[in-house]
């Protein structure tokens, strides 16, 4: 994760298990429209569905970008 700068002290920035609406896997950030945070990583992977562009993911975030949106920082793919 050497492109995002953590924030030990943090209290809302923190590794979350998503579900990622995309159709390809090769953007390291991703706008909170796109990202639906999940319980586990277990419900993660049972509700991802490739045919449907949704892919499970632990990212980081969600922090503000300079475009002033909410974004999540991919740490990888599951």
């Amino acid at each position: 994760m050497s492109h995002v700068i953590v924030d030990p002290e943090s209290r809302s920035l923190e590794e979350r298990c998503v579900l990622i609406k995309t159709p390809r896997k090769n953007r390291k950030r991703y706008p909170e429209a796109c990202v639906q945070v999940m319980p586990d990583v277990a419900s993660a992977t049972e509700a991802a569905d490739p045919e449907r562009n949704l892919h499970a993911a632990i990212v980081y975030g969600p922090s503000v970008s300079s475009e002033s949106q909410r974004i999540y920082y991919l740490v990888r793919w599951l």
